[in-house]
């Protein structure tokens, strides 16, 4: 089995490559697109960071690929659908580098609060400006944490130690979890009208892209300071620059940024605004822990099949996986839609099996549906090993209950959520060998297959009401591709799925929702 190196990896995983019998590794980094594309198809497993893009073009060339294994967290480069259509599996190494980002996180607020980075540029200019580099405390000062995944906790128990007063919002962490661990739990409003610091710990999402603008900043304080060492683009860049200028924000850290490197850019010049280029999993620790792990995992599957980290794959036999791969594929899809109907944080988590499943270990498609329900909230982070255990460390109940009578469907599978702010419950159920379909949302019945951009819409059951949506949809050169309707048991409300082409603009959306017959629209994607 030959393995390929593409990007740089500590040399600890080179060695367990070389020392492993019947594994050859080889290291080529830098190589462009191009040039990784010709010798590709020699290989059976690829390593990379975040360099090397993993590109549809590539896998084509790919024939012998069989895993490929990040060292690190982020798959922004890697294109996950297309692998697992090719049948490759897609590993991380999720815990090897969470400490080490959220002590960097924790340096850059200090060295920004105290100056350090400015007084040692003017005491190597020879100065003395003691007066023009006055700091402040960070004792008993408010940090808001916005994102509670494995890195914010870690921020928040670090800024704890410093004692400071913390306040976390994160609309997927259930506020008893929260609160349990020391913290308090408030909305994003009270965390930009309160902390003296902010920190950004959340994945990059269409619905996390830009969070912090304009709009955020004018809520803030002023003299305010921002921390991201998550992703770029999660701050505006060009709002956070007019706010420092204004004097809104008093100074920014930033390990990360919209385009890396970031080139010449007066955001990165201004004197209030400290970088580092994307050190936040730059430690020998970190890299060390990275390396081993995703040797360890590459090694294992290519010589036992054993998967561990994957991202689109369950640990499970063969043998099984050939009866519940469908009903695998099911539970991910509804559980990645139920997060996107229901507001506020989940707090339980119920799965029901009802009909003939033979006997079967039905934990892998209850494993499938927290992975699609945690996928929208804390993306990179979760796969199918760590899916259980990050629901459990949010606070979420999980239940499983099997029953012989699965009403008009012979097996049917039913997913009630409960969060802060209500119920939901979805039902679904596999049509002939692998057909995967949504049959029931609450009280609505209906068959939508799980797939697509879509607009969930809730209307009056009134003539007219379709006719205006698809009328607006129409003018704006958007095509419909499939159409499922839903009626309510008393009649007077419909839901509608309409599956797109193309996405839906939250300019489109909003002149759907304000039509007379719509009751609200909400944009999936599944």
């Amino acid at each position: 089995m030959k393995v390929l190196v593409s990007d740089q990896l500590g040399e600890i995983g080179i060695r367990m490559f070389e020392e492993e019998a019947g594994i050859s590794v080889d290291v080529k980094t830098g190589l462009s697109p191009e040039e990784l594309k010709k010798v590709i198809s020699e290989y059976h497993a690829l390593v990379i960071r975040s360099a090397t893009k993993v590109t549809a073009d590539l896998m084509g060339e790919a024939e012998k690929l069989k895993v490929v294994g990040r060292a690190g967290i982020g798959l922004d480069n890697v294109d996950i659908p297309t692998a697992t259509k090719h049948g490759i599996i897609v590993m991380n190494t999720p815990t090897g580098n969470v400490i080490t980002t959220a002590e960097h996180a924790i340096s850059m607020m200090m060295s920004l609060t105290r100056n350090i980075p400015k007084g040692t540029r003017s005491l190597k200019a020879g100065k003395w400006d003691k007066k023009l580099l006055q700091g402040r405390e960070v004792f008993n000062k408010v940090l808001g944490v916005v994102g509670y995944g494995k890195i914010g906790s870690i921020v928040a128990d670090r800024a704890r130690g410093l004692r400071m007063q913390v306040i976390v919002y994160d609309p997927f962490v259930s506020p008893d979890q929260i609160k349990k661990d020391g913290f308090e739990s408030t909305s994003l409003e009270d965390l930009y009208r309160r902390a003296d610091y902010i920190t950004v710990h959340v994945p990059k999402l269409k619905e996390t892209t830009g969070l912090l603008n304009s709009k955020a900043f004018e809520q803030m304080k002023t003299g305010v300071m921002i921390i991201n060492c998550a992703r770029g683009g999660i701050v505006n860049e060009k709002d956070l620059n007019d706010a420092i200028a204004s004097g809104k924000v008093a100074g920014a850290a930033l390990d990360v940024f919209e385009t890396e490197p970031p080139g010449t850019c007066s955001l990165v010049e201004h004197e209030n605004v400290i970088c580092t280029p994307h050190l936040g999993a730059s430690t020998k620790e970190a890299q060390t822990n990275v390396a081993v792990a995703v040797a360890r995992q590459i090694i294992d599957y290519l010589k036992t099949g054993t998967i561990t980290n994957a991202v689109n794959a369950p640990s499970v036999a063969g043998e099984l996986l050939n009866k519940i791969g469908p009903y695998l594929n099911l539970g991910d899809r509804m559980g990645c839609l139920i997060p996107q109907l229901c507001k506020g944080a989940v707090k339980e988590v119920g799965v029901e099996y009802a009909g003939d499943f033979q006997g079967m270990d039905l934990t892998p498609i209850t494993t499938s549906v927290l992975k699609g329900l945690l996928t929208p909230m804390v993306k990179d982070d979760v796969n199918y090993v760590n899916a259980k255990v990050l629901a459990q460390e949010r606070g979420i109940k999980i239940s499983e209950t099997t029953t012989s009578d699965p009403d008009e469907y012979i097996n049917l599978i039913t997913l009630r959520v409960v969060t802060t702010d209500g119920t939901c419950d979805i039902s679904g159920t596999i049509f002939g060998k692998k057909r995967a379909a949504i049959v029931k949302i609450d009280d609505f019945h209906l068959t939508m297959e799980p797939k697509g951009h879509f607009a969930y819409i809730r209307n009056m059951n009134k003539p007219g009401a379709f006719g205006s949506i698809t009328l607006v949809l129409g003018e704006r050169g958007i095509n419909i591709s499939r159409m499922n309707v839903g009626e309510s048991s008393e009649g007077s409300t419909n839901i509608v799925f309409l599956a797109t082409d193309t996405p839906i603009s939250e300019e489109v959306r909003l002149e759907i929702d304000a039509l007379p017959m719509v009751e609200s629209i909400q944009l999936v994607e599944l």
